[in-house]
């Protein structure tokens, strides 16, 4: 077969089919060369998923009439100088996203320099039309129509129109986070989707105003800045609090020298900062940016500009995880807001009310026996809760009919001393000292179903789950303290034999030396088990067989060639979870206030090694709200 040159128009359709995947490819291109071209408002209209029709209109600086001729020529661009293609400083630059449309679609450019005339140009099938004279402000307009009619094949593999019409909302969505000084309105089928108004440049509030309307607001009442400058690299943005979090990742938007990029060195930076708060099948809410050099990025490893190549891709990673971690620890005990909206909402009930006028109302014949019956099933057989931990009164009214006569005729009600409580739920009787409720995290008041804190603040109640916030507090701690090669251990009286099926004893004592950086030293007993000699000062008082069994597994999962020192934060982890107040332990008033002031004091305290919070938040006013005051 002899070697033969392609025609321009088939070189074009090949073009398209790297740069043009689908129609949100279009609008990416198209929109990129809005934002190149200065524009301060860019709309962009869609039909039938961007296969009809799309338009970008824009108030940009425009064209004269030998630029539009030239723009549709194959690589032909404004964005490159002194042939420099190592130094992008621009979004387009290819020089082939134009014409590469135009020989698959009906291109139609309408544009006009401020101080010029307005010029029209079509381009079908690769054919362009002859300039033609066209009346519009300045700025451009862009429309395409009928996408992939001169390449079928391709049309057979685009998606349902549902489909494209949401990736072309992220697209629109993306850039319009990466250019806050740029208003944007995106409408598909007739229906208005993004309708954001420009932020004034530095506006950090109208910044994370429009990442909520995007984000949604829950993001806005979690969001935690991010400014950090290391040499003459800028990473600026906002993140989540861990314990805002999704199944997927589409909320992670980044962002390099303002272009959007979606890269597996950046996503993989993101899960080691966020390593020490979520499972790896959750993924935190972000939008950042990292402002950099441009001949220290290349941006064109990817026809559709979607990863980078940075000149120091560890120097980067290492900024973009300590720059979270920074955060998240400058945060403090801070936990997610949508708990406290997710308890208010657990006490929404329906909106039913009995009708106390009809006769068909009657109370239950069972209601005389709620001493005897209700008491025992709920009460335990003493009248005292078997969960909470919590002075109760013995003292019960002499008569405790509800509805009929007491012994001296006078109507009863099993309410009717209301201001004696039928069961304190204070922890102790003496008043609280102020300054103590004027803590982050309040006074401690009542410790219930033997986990569970309620403490009160100044303006509300703080609900904690005592087995989560301390699984955290002594996590940090343990981490802390192996890092610094400082854990102290315990000797044990009597060594705890421990047995195992083989491999996970010889998987365990293969990494004994490792263990002792972390203060449990163990040695082999007989050919299935081990014995443990010392453990974690932290830890005396957990389960050390669990503990054990459990780090066994951790370490069968190990590739043969990692280190445990490498998985340092899930041997730590496992380990605090077995040094963890346990479920079922009632806590005294001076350890549940010890464990409030611990997690004031303490980094990340505010979500558990697994991304949950560690409480939850109620103001006075939405409780008040709850009973309609």
């Amino acid at each position: 077969m002899t070697i033969r040159q392609l025609s321009p128009h088939l070189i074009n359709q090949i073009a398209a089919g790297e740069v043009i995947e689908r129609p949100a490819s279009v609008v990416k291109e198209l929109v990129e060369n809005s934002i190149d071209a200065g524009a301060s408002l860019i709309e962009v209209v869609s039909a039938d998923g961007g296969l009809s029709l799309l338009r970008v209109i824009d108030n940009g600086k425009g064209m004269g009439e030998a630029d539009l001729s030239l723009c549709v020529e194959r690589h032909a661009t404004s964005k490159l100088e002194d042939e420099g293609l190592f130094s992008i400083d621009t979004l387009g630059f290819r020089g082939e996203a134009l014409p590469s449309i135009g020989s698959i679609a009906k291109l139609t450019i309408q544009t006009r320099a401020k101080e010029g005339d307005g010029f029209e140009l079509s381009v079908e099938g690769g054919e362009k039309s002859e300039l033609r004279p066209s009346a519009l402000n300045y700025g451009t307009i862009i429309e395409v129509r009928d996408l992939f009619y001169a390449t079928p094949a391709r049309l057979k593999f685009q998606k349902s129109v549902r489909s494209e019409t949401s990736a072309i909302t992220d697209v629109v969505k993306r850039l319009s986070l990466a250019h806050p000084s740029i208003g944007f309105r995106l409408t598909c089928d007739g229906k208005q989707r993004l309708n954001l108004p420009q932020v004034a440049i530095g506006d950090e509030a109208g910044e994370l105003q429009r990442i909520g309307k995007i984000f949604g607001q829950e993001f806005v009442k979690d969001a935690l800045f991010i400014d950090a400058v290391r040499e003459d690299v800028h990473l600026r943005g906002f993140i989540g609090l861990p314990t805002l979090h999704r199944a997927n990742n589409l909320m992670q938007y980044f962002f390099v020298n303002g272009r959007p990029i979606r890269d597996k060195q950046i996503l993989g930076a993101i899960r080691a900062a966020y390593s020490d708060f979520l499972p790896s099948n959750r993924h935190p809410y972000l939008s950042l940016f990292l402002t950099l050099p441009p001949e220290k990025v290349d941006v064109n490893v990817h026809p559709a500009k979607a990863e980078v190549r940075f000149q120091d891709s560890a120097f980067i990673r290492g900024l973009l995880i300590g720059a979270i971690r920074q955060a998240i620890d400058e945060a403090g005990h801070r936990a997610s807001s949508k708990g406290g909206a997710d308890t208010l909402s657990a006490f929404q009930t329906e909106d039913v009310q009995p009708n106390f006028t009809s006769h068909s109302y009657e109370p239950s014949l069972q209601t005389e026996s709620f001493q005897t019956s209700q008491a025992h099933s709920h009460f335990g057989e003493e009248g005292h809760s078997p969960h909470v931990h919590t002075h109760f009164s013995d003292e019960k009214p002499a008569s405790f009919s509800p509805f009929g006569g007491a012994e001296n005729g006078e109507l009863q009600s099993a309410f009717a001393e209301v201001n004696v409580p039928s069961g304190e739920m204070l922890t102790q009787d003496e008043e609280v000292d102020p300054h103590v409720i004027s803590k982050p995290l309040g006074a401690a008041r009542a410790h219930f179903f033997e986990n569970f804190i309620v403490a009160q603040t100044e303006d509300g109640m703080i609900l904690v789950d005592a087995h989560a916030a301390h699984e955290r507090i002594v996590y940090e701690k343990l981490k802390k303290r192996v890092v610094e090669g400082q854990v102290p251990s315990q000797g044990l009286l009597i060594p705890e034999v421990i047995e195992l099926d083989d491999h996970l004893r010889d998987g365990l004592l293969a990494h004994s030396e490792a263990l002792q950086q972390f203060g449990l030293y163990l040695e082999g007993f007989g050919p299935q088990a081990v014995a443990v000699q010392e453990v974690p000062a932290l830890l005396i008082k957990g389960n050390i067989q669990a503990l054990v069994r459990d780090l066994a597994d951790e370490i069968a999962e190990l590739d043969a060639t990692t280190e445990l020192k490498s998985r340092l934060d899930y041997v730590c982890a496992t380990m605090a979870c077995h040094g963890s107040v346990r479920t079922g332990r009632r806590l005294l008033p001076e350890e549940m206030n010890a464990l409030l002031r611990e997690m004031e004091t303490t980094p990340r305290s505010g979500q558990c090694n697994h991304g949950r919070p560690t409480y939850v938040e109620l103001k006075l006013k939405d409780i008040e709200r709850l009973f309609g005051r």
